[in-house]
């Protein structure tokens, strides 16, 4: 079977798609993604082969629009409540006006059996539409945007679908969902379930993190992780608070994942607080005894399936629902507003809450378990032959 992968052009947005890729090509099929330059070092980092096309997309300049100096997007932008949730679909659209000719000139030249995509890449579903071959939609977790954006992409894309000869916007043929059943937003399309498996990028196990053991008695672990776009979108100041506020906890160890050019400007925190070179992730999990993140699909469901109790301080976007869906679980405590984010009193409280009341950790168990139980890559890739 010949598997063409597209990924709208954020690394973060395709890394969620690895795994399926390497059971796909552990069952001996051909993998192909194709995607814009901003994702060619993650496909590279996943072992995995690429064709590059277009001109890079930069995510980056288009999240930092309109925002002043010093601010962050929570501090300037409502967060979008969920039946509105399909207008940044809109983003993808238009990127899909522009963009359609090159992929599919690219899987003409491929000629692939199966098209698999993320769920706002909407030129997978023309390209699959036009070629006749199915089309594969892998979720990224909490999924507020199946139902309204593609309802935006039936209207802004009417046009170029009839163009091509098609009748309206396909709809995926399979809906691939790596949300556990009681943490999905219950009124999104129902997907078929795959087991979500950690991959956060690759990297080598660093000697610190060999050495760091379980803790132990009264000390407790927390791993802070913003995520790579964070800090970029003027959350420094906010990281010092954060860290600051938490590092002051008696008896608390922090892991903060923090890029060697901000270290600078984050010096003098308390020494419990250590600051090390981002790593996957799940290489880091396993030691500690909460997360304190900004409620991306990556690190969300990588915490969950480690069965840790998270707090979330998202900033934008489906940040918002991971929180509130962990939150509703039991497993999170989520701040969603700037004022609670910026007042370190709150943040301490919400840490001892998290770390002292036991229901926290239970709930996260009970997620890990359900998502332990869900088919693996592997079992789905069987069906997927079937399909074919």
């Amino acid at each position: 079977m010949r598997v063409l992968m597209i990924s709208t052009p954020v690394p973060t947005h395709f890394t969620p798609l690895v795994p399926l890729a390497w059971a796909l090509r552990a069952a001996g099929h051909e993998v192909l993604v194709v995607g814009q330059p901003d994702i060619q070092g993650a496909v590279a980092s996943a072992g995995l082969n690429a064709a590059s096309v277009g001109t890079a997309f930069h995510v980056q300049d288009l999240l930092m629009g309109g925002l002043r100096p010093g601010e962050r997007p929570l501090e300037t932008r409502t967060r979008v409540e969920l039946e509105k949730m399909g207008g940044p679909g809109r983003v993808w659209t238009t990127h899909a006006r522009y963009m359609w000719e090159s992929y599919l000139d690219a899987a003409r030249e491929f000629g692939p059996d199966l098209v698999v995509s993320d769920p706002l890449e909407f030129n997978a579903l023309i390209v699959g539409a036009v070629l006749d071959v199915p089309v594969v939609q892998h979720r990224w977790g909490v999924d507020p945007y199946s139902g309204g954006a593609l309802g935006e992409a039936e209207v802004i894309l009417r046009a170029l679908c009839e163009r091509l000869g098609l009748d309206a916007m396909p709809r995926p043929t399979v809906l691939l969902d790596p949300c556990p059943p009681g943490l999905q937003l219950p009124d999104v399309p129902r997907g078929t379930p795959i087991r979500h498996i950690a991959f956060n990028g690759n990297g080598q196990l660093p000697a610190w993190l060999r050495a760091l053991r379980p803790t132990e008695g009264a000390v407790r672990r927390v791993v802070v992780s913003l995520g790579s776009r964070t800090i970029d979108l003027n959350a420094l100041p906010f990281t010092r608070r954060l860290l600051q506020a938490i590092g002051e906890r008696p008896d608390t160890e922090v892991v903060a994942t923090v890029e060697e050019r901000h270290r600078l400007a984050l010096a003098g925190l308390p020494d419990s607080v250590r600051l090390v070179d981002p790593v996957p992730l799940n290489l880091l999990l396993g030691v500690c005894d909460a997360v304190v993140h900004h409620g991306g699909a990556g690190t969300s469901m990588t915490a969950t399936s480690f069965g840790l109790p998270q707090l979330v301080l998202p900033q934008l976007a489906d940040q918002f629902a991971h929180g509130d869906r962990l939150a509703d679980a039991g497993a999170a405590i989520t701040l969603d507003s700037a004022g609670e984010q910026n007042d370190p009193a709150a943040l301490r409280a919400a840490i001892d809450e998290l770390l002292t009341a036991p229901g926290y950790a239970k709930a996260a168990a009970e997620l890990a378990r359900d998502m332990a139980a869900m088919p693996s890559p592997a079992q789905v890739v069987a069906d997927l032959e079937h399909l074919i």
